[in-house]
């Protein structure tokens, strides 16, 4: 079966699907899901004069001397920062920082699982970009790159940004951009079953959030052919009045048709569909697309349209749920990202190392593809070591690296 080699967790997940319990889920979050243990030993008194004074001096004189060291001598050059205002949670909304911890916790434990990365969740008890910014710039010496999560849009995007301007390491707002690599993936993959190439495309984005951005700006980076983004109030496109900056944007680099209207119009015709927001899409909408379309309908925990419906009109059918065939699942990308940047001594994510994580994951699914199994199981042991080794040689490839 495709995915079916052993995985992480294979011996309790003999009813994957079974209701979870209070008792069990609150349970597993007692106390918190994380820990700090030592990897040097501390059992003599030699190892307490080595690991801490005198001998720690030794290496503290060396890093003062050459602050390069840190990295070779300290866990910063493995170590990244999860950080969160808590405005955006999951489906939960603006929950606040305390409340967003264990969905940090559960990203910091992910890291670790997936590619052996430590990292720190750090909660901001503010929404004011300039001082989250201040606050990491300060904090630099202390971890190695920086993963945003759950931070509503459009403050996101200028967050991001700022990080990104600020500091001379890896930051990636893994709801745009670990959502987009995956879907490119799965969407290589789809047309690789239908028997379609990527520059044909006439790509349906619905949503213009974090996500639906993220997943515009790939797109166009791999070269599809042409990618509509519609939001609640229609169509993204030039001639439309009162855009967000991040709209106006978008109006200027997909849409090359001109097409107006809503979602309806936009579909008519269209090869593939990529739903990321809360809006539902009716099945007629889905039988108006091309023949053997691609429909990925990623809203959690209420798809676009439900599989099944989707599936009478759509060859190939993905959700962001798990007991669905397909899963869109960021889990697939974020770590071998972060690894792979980290390993390269990269001092940015770039477009080319996010398009080669996308091409390392489709490649893992590529020889057992069918169209309930585009994209490998996010429990695949094979998929962090490629995305990781692909991200790295892109990294150096754009002359970002420094390892």
């Amino acid at each position: 079966m495709p995915g079916s080699q052993d995985t992480p967790g294979d011996a309790d997940s003999q009813e994957p699907n079974a209701p979870l319990t209070d008792e069990e889920v609150f349970g597993a979050h007692e106390g918190g899901k994380l820990s700090i243990a030592p990897t040097a030993p501390l059992t003599s008194p030699r190892d307490l004069s080595i690991a801490y004074t005198p001998g720690v001096a030794d290496v503290s004189r060396a890093i003062s001397g050459d602050e390069t060291l840190a990295a070779r001598y300290t866990w910063t050059r493995q170590l990244v920062a999860v950080v969160s205002d808590g405005t955006a949670v999951l489906g939960l909304g603006d929950i606040g920082p305390r409340a967003s911890l264990p969905v940090m916790e559960g990203k910091s434990a992910l890291f670790k699982t997936f590619a052996g990365l430590d990292s720190i969740p750090l909660v901001f008890d503010t929404t004011d970009v300039d001082e989250i910014v201040e606050s990491l710039v300060r904090m630099r010496p202390s971890f190695g790159a920086v993963n945003l999560e759950d931070v509503a849009a459009p403050r996101c995007f200028d967050l991001e940004r700022r990080l990104i301007e600020a500091l001379d390491c890896p930051v990636m707002h893994d709801d745009q951009h670990g959502t987009a690599v995956v879907t490119l993936a799965a969407l290589r993959n789809a047309c690789r079953v239908v028997g379609r190439e990527l520059s044909s495309l006439r790509v349906v984005i619905s949503g213009a959030g974090a996500a639906g951005v993220a997943c515009a700006e790939i797109l166009e980076a791999a070269g599809i052919g042409e990618v509509i983004v519609a939001d609640s109030r229609g169509v993204i496109h030039a001639g439309r009045d009162n855009l967000t900056p991040i709209k106006a944007e978008l109006a200027e680099r997909t849409n090359p048709r001109g097409v107006t209207g809503g979602i309806a119009e936009a579909l008519q015709g269209a090869d593939a569909l990529i739903g990321v927001s809360a809006g539902q899409i009716p099945e007629e909408l889905i039988e108006s697309m091309a023949d053997d379309a691609i429909v990925f309908a990623l809203s959690n925990p209420d798809p676009e349209i439900h599989p099944a419906v989707a599936a009478r009109h759509a060859s190939v059918v993905a959700t962001g749920r798990s007991d669905f065939p397909n899963q869109i699942n960021n889990v697939l990308a974020f770590p071998g990202i972060f690894k792979g940047a980290l390993e390269a001594g990269s001092r940015m994510i770039s477009d080319r190392m996010k398009v080669a994580a996308a091409e390392a994951i489709a490649e893992v699914a590529a020889d057992e593809l069918a169209a309930e199994y585009i994209v490998p199981s996010p429990l695949d042991p094979r998929v962090a070591p490629e995305v990781t080794a692909a991200v790295a040689k892109a990294a150096r490839q754009d002359g970002v690296a420094t390892a």
